[in-house]
């Protein structure tokens, strides 16, 4: 009989308390929660409950768990992005196998420390690269790994953030602004970066990119917009941001059920008012701090004279990811939201369609994908043989902060060159 494993978690927030641990609950045969950092004492008190963790290995800080006696077999790492790194290198020195929320670090040289790390140790060191282990893509890897369109030419890969994702992580939330977060091509779309790599197989070699933050800015706010939507805004009926009637709704989809839960605790009708009133997602969305671009377009080269260009875009009804695929023998057309691929040959002109079967957990069966990997992993010791482990996952990284570069300075980026100047500037 395989060993059960037992895992902690550092940050008991939206990835680490709803998407991964609840993986236990379902399997607890194969993984048991035994320790807990959380700082967010309602947060924190309501992951214990659920898994009967001991009041000695409840801890405030990631700082006081991993400052103490090894805990567990395993820990996942669900930080903010500019408290990845620290962590990590960490727990890897302390024994642990790390299950670590993308992106790596909101800083390339700690990205590239990561990826030596992980060549260092012989543990299991995966990043969260859930589209790797969702069904959609898998199907489309098994596609193109059989020869169904025959060599691979080039891909159009496009990211609709949905306008009201924008709006909630990317002006009001967490990771609106580059300082406090990471650039959005890294944050949101190094999934994106991490799957067009996979899919074509070979090193990125040159990357450029154009994208601007056009329209969640001061000057284009309407007249009489106050700092807060909740203080008498006269646009309200018009404006497709207004905070209470994105938060109130009810609808019984991923923005109706979970939305609320990220501005407050209290999810009542009366909490949520209260969160809008005092909380950063009340704010007028012309009126916020944010930084990040709502609309870009990277262009890439790799080594095998693949193509690739994606596009992320906040200003769509839905959020979803649509790819096309063209080969010497035909083409793959996939919407990731919708379950769908379809494959057309140019010889016969037929076009077959695939049905993905709809998942019932995140990233269409990805967030279960990458748990149930990573703790088979665990239990065998094959940290090497992940398929998102941080040896694989620095490459999309630094594909990210180069394309980045490429966008304020204009240019075109050679990865060669950009890694090399890495290697040579960070001590490892």
């Amino acid at each position: 009989m395989t060993k059960k494993i037992t895992a902690a978690l550092l940050g008991a927030g939206g990835r680490g308390a709803v998407a991964y641990a609840p993986y236990a609950l379902r399997f607890p045969d194969e993984i048991e929660f035994v320790a807990v950092a959380e700082p967010d004492a309602e947060r924190r008190e309501k992951f214990v409950g659920m898994y009967n963790l001991s009041e000695e290995n409840t801890f405030l800080t990631w700082q006081q768990l991993l400052d103490g006696p090894k805990l567990a077999d395993a820990i996942l790492i669900c930080t903010q992005d500019q408290m990845h790194f620290e962590p990590t290198i960490k727990a890897l020195e302390k024994g642990y196998h790390v299950l670590l929320e993308k992106p790596m670090s909101n800083n390339p040289e700690e990205c590239f420390v990561m990826g030596e790390y992980a060549k260092k140790y012989d543990r299991v060191f995966a990043i969260c690269h859930v589209l790797r282990y969702n069904d959609f893509f898998v199907n489309v890897k098994k596609l193109l790994e059989g020869g169904e369109i025959g060599s691979l030419m080039t891909i159009q890969h496009l990211e609709n953030v949905g306008y009201w994702h924008q709006a909630h992580s990317f002006v009001r939330g967490n990771w609106r602004n580059t300082a406090e977060s990471s650039p959005m091509i890294l944050q949101k779309s190094c999934h994106d970066l991490d799957i067009l790599s996979w899919l074509v197989g070979e090193e990125c070699t040159k990357v450029s990119s154009f994208g601007y933050l056009s329209h969640f800015k001061e000057e284009n706010a309407p007249v009489g917009a106050p700092k807060r939507c909740t203080d008498g805004c006269p646009v309200r009926d018009e404006c497709a941001f207004y905070a209470p009637r994105f938060y109130l709704i009810d609808k019984n989809d991923w923005q109706g059920k979970y939305l609320r839960s990220y501005l407050t605790n209290d999810t009542s009708p009366e909490g949520i008012m209260k969160a809008l009133r005092e909380g950063p997602y009340g704010r007028c969305v012309y009126h916020c701090d944010n930084d990040v671009v709502d609309h870009q377009v990277v262009n890439l080269e790799f080594a095998n004279q693949v193509t690739a260009s994606f596009v992320m875009n906040a200003f769509s009804n839905l959020s979803e990811r649509i790819i096309r695929l063209y080969g010497t023998k035909g083409e793959i057309y996939g919407d990731m939201d919708r379950n769908v691929i379809q494959v057309t040959h140019f010889t016969s002109g037929i076009t077959k369609e695939i049905r993905i079967p709809a998942s019932d957990t995140g990233h269409g069966g990805g967030d279960d994908g990458i748990m149930k990997d990573f703790v088979a992993l665990v239990q065998s010791g094959e940290g090497s043989h992940s398929r998102s482990s941080a040896v694989v996952s620095v490459q999309s990284h630094l594909m990210a902060f180069a394309a980045e570069t490429a966008r304020k300075e204009q240019r075109v980026i050679q990865m060669s060159e950009y890694v090399e100047n890495l290697r040579q500037t960070t001590t490892v």
